[in-house]
Order: C-alpha cells, then sequence, then structure tokens
C-alpha cells in the first residue's frame, strides 16, 4: 500500500511512501526503486523478527522468555527465504525484507509493530471477548490468572508513528507499541465494561486443563516492546489502550449478527483463526464447578 503525503519538499515521486505488505526479500526488493524515488518510505514488519537469548521467538514451539522491554537492537532471526505465512518462516522473511531495504542506503524507516488493533481489522483479537459479551457470558475464564501480557498497538499510534518520521526520513528501525502493556485481564475488563457487561473472573492456575482460558494476550513471560527510540523523535502516542480500542470494541459488536442458536458471530473476518477460542461447553462445566 502506498500514499501520497502533501506538503514540504519532497523528491521526484512521492514524499511518502508507506508498505504494510513486505512480507519477503523479493516484496522488498520489488519496493526499492519505488522508495529510491520518494523523500521518505516506511515499512511496517512485525516484532515477529526478535529471538531471546536462546533463540526463541513470538512464533516458537516453545514461549520466548524477554527478560526486559525488547529494545531495536535486541538479536533477531536468521533471514530466511521459506513460505512466510508458515509460523517458522513469518519472522525469518520479516528479518530478510528488512536486511534489502535497510542494507541499500535508501532512506527507509522499517517500524516493528506487535499486536496491531483497529477498525477494519480482517483478524480483530477482541472479538475474542467481545463475543462473549455479546453470548452474555456468566464468566470469563483467564490461563495464568489473566497475567499474560504480549504488548498491543492501536493502528492510530502506528499511523502517528508513520507522520512523525515521515517528516524526518531516515534509514532506520523503531518499535511501534501503545504506551501501556495491558494484562489479558485488563484487557478483557476494558472490553467488558465497554460494552456495558459484568461478568465473574475464574483465574486459572498451570494446573488447570490448558485448552482452557486461552486468550491472544497470554504471553508468559510478557513481550512487551521498548519505545523509547521513537519518543526521542518527538513521536507522541494518540492514546493508552482503553482509549484507542473503544471504536474497534464499538464496530465489532455493531458488525456481528446473531445465529438461530442465538450466538454471536463476525462475518467476514478469518474464522479458523479464532476456532480453537469458544468451546463453550467444556469452559460450562468448569464453571459449574466454580460458581
Amino acid at each position: 500500500m502506498s500514499t501520497t503525503h502533501h506538503g514540504g519538499g519532497g523528491g521526484d515521486g512521492a514524499e511518502l511512501l508507506v508498505d504494510c505488505l513486505c512480507f519477503t526479500a523479493e516484496h522488498a526488493r520489488q519496493l526499492l526503486p519505488f522508495a529510491r524515488e520518494a523523500a521518505s518510505t516506511v515499512v511496517i514488519s512485525s516484532k515477529a523478527v526478535y529471538v531471546d537469548d536462546t533463540g526463541r521467538h513470538v512464533n516458537s514451539t516453545a514461549a520466548p522468555n524477554f527478560s526486559d522491554p525488547i529494545r531495536e537492537t535486541a538479536p533477531t532471526l536468521p533471514p530466511g527465504n521459506g513460505n512466510h505465512t508458515t509460523r517458522e518462516g513469518y519472522g525469518a522473511n520479516k528479518v530478510a525484507a528488512e536486511q534489502v531495504l535497510l542494507d541499500s542506503g535508501t532512506p527507509v524507516t522499517v517500524l516493528r509493530a506487535s499486536k496491531v488493533q483497529g477498525v477494519g481489522a480482517r483478524r480483530p483479537r477482541e472479538w475474542h471477548f467481545v463475543k462473549r459479551v455479546l453470548d452474555r457470558r456468566p464468566a470469563v475464564l483467564l490461563a495464568g490468572h489473566g497475567a499474560g501480557i504480549d504488548h498491543p498497538t492501536a493502528a492510530v499510534n502506528l499511523a502517528a508513528l508513520v507522520e512523525t518520521v515521515a517528516a524526518q526520513p531516515g534509514c532506520r528501525v523503531l518499535n511501534s507499541a501503545d504506551p501501556d502493556a495491558p494484562t489479558g485481564r485488563q484487557i478483557a475488563a476494558t472490553i467488558a465494561g465497554q460494552l456495558g457487561h459484568t461478568w465473574a473472573e475464574i483465574l486459572l492456575d498451570d494446573q488447570t486443563d490448558p485448552a482452557l482460558g486461552r486468550h491472544l494476550w497470554d504471553a508468559r513471560p510478557p513481550i512487551v516492546l521498548d519505545t523509547t527510540a521513537a519518543t526521542n523523535l518527538g513521536y507522541r502516542q494518540v492514546g493508552d489502550y482503553a482509549s484507542t480500542v473503544a471504536r474497534q470494541i464499538d464496530w465489532l459488536a455493531a458488525t456481528a449478527v446473531a445465529d438461530q442458536d442465538g450466538t454471536w458471530r463476525l462475518p467476514g473476518v478469518d474464522q479458523d483463526f479464532f476456532a480453537d477460542y469458544f468451546d463453550y461447553p467444556t469452559e460450562d462445566h468448569h464453571i459449574a464447578t466454580r460458581l
């Protein structure tokens, strides 16, 4: 995706080129001729490139252990050229794409985003809790006591960072994430509160059936991005998670449709992505023993 930013000087082409679909080294090579004609280019990458001290990453079978907020200087996966749609191939291909761009000497800013949320998302992770609210679930089950953290990135915050770096062209990497990193428990409470629903919280320990209480922010140890480098450029986030996610929650609730059995579904999204997250019969059995 590209866009032209009006105002200021600029080169022979667009003043600002933004690419959200650069997944491989070949994609990056295809982008470069256009980037060389633009005054400033921004490419959206991912925190999936980072590895911990043992080489584990967010798509590893075993969870990574990042002891501190991740800075842009942290180690990354080796570059890869396999299938970028697989768990193992995604991050490695992103690294390869980044290297092609950064080694070119072209003023390209690579933004490593985390779990992006916003209106119109094809995989709106907040649906995990919004659907439960619409289905009037009496309780929400949260694995690991709901303490898991996987840093979100609001689309509006990402856009604000694009605007900041567009005015300061350069060849660099920056993390992009919200100013706060809420726990899964806090996210569930934010969504329920936004929709005026109350439910009992059932905080599960590690001895509970691992199929229970799974959610899409359950990263333990937590995964948090350090955004100091972005703020040092003058970047200011639009808002925190609760304030920026409100529009998406309202959009999800307004878009959902009721099935004949009274439960709610969301048309037009990647249904397979959510296939393993709504096992209500198993949840009901556990709830019956607790409430």
